[in-house]
């Protein structure tokens, strides 16, 4: 199957299984008249492997040779394990870790978990970013634990500022999807 492919099958499964229309307030507290949630996809079989093929893509045309692929819970989570499976098959291993919002306050405390070495230069991943909020707390966190962020990719970008304010702290978003082409 080719990357286009995987596109347009990766799109199918977003409009059928993400996209939602009604009244919703949003993480970064905006009002939109449809949802995408995006877990219903990246939790589905074929569409986890999807966003994890298609993410690694990017990954590797960027040429970057990150430590670790993460963002911030939950919505990142799936996104960032479907890309470390769909790394370790296709002999590229990445490990993928967990940012919490808030540091832990029992066990070992840890706001990153499985954080790669300190130095080791890292890819923010996201389900939907809108604003860019979560995105930006995950790079805090990273920089706080001595991680290098080398940029931010996506599923869908609501193109509602988020690409400004990570493009503001030196950042780029590469999204696999806008809204508008969901919709």
């Amino acid at each position: 199957m080719k990357l286009s492919e995987h596109l347009e099958a990766l799109a199918a499964i977003l409009r059928r299984e993400s996209v939602r229309r009604g009244r919703f307030v949003l993480a970064s507290g905006r009002v939109s008249d449809y949802y995408l949630d995006c877990r219903r996809t990246t939790l589905h079989p074929e569409g986890a492997w999807l966003v994890g093929r298609l993410l690694l893509e990017r990954i590797l045309a960027r040429g970057w040779s990150p430590g670790g692929v993460g963002g911030l819970t939950l919505g990142a989570d799936p996104v960032a394990t479907a890309v470390a499976i769909v790394s370790h098959l296709e002999g590229r291993p990445i490990p993928a870790f967990l940012v919490r919002k808030q540091v832990k306050d029992h066990g070992t405390g840890q706001r990153i978990e499985n954080a790669p070495p300190q130095g080791s230069a890292v890819v923010i991943v996201e389900d939907v970013v809108t604003s860019g909020g979560s995105a930006l707390q995950a790079c805090d966190a990273c920089v706080e634990a001595g991680l290098e962020p080398l940029g931010v990719l996506a599923v869908v970008d609501r193109e509602e500022g988020g690409r400004e304010a990570l493009a503001g702290r030196g950042l780029e978003l590469d999204a696999l999807f806008t809204a508008r082409s969901l919709l």
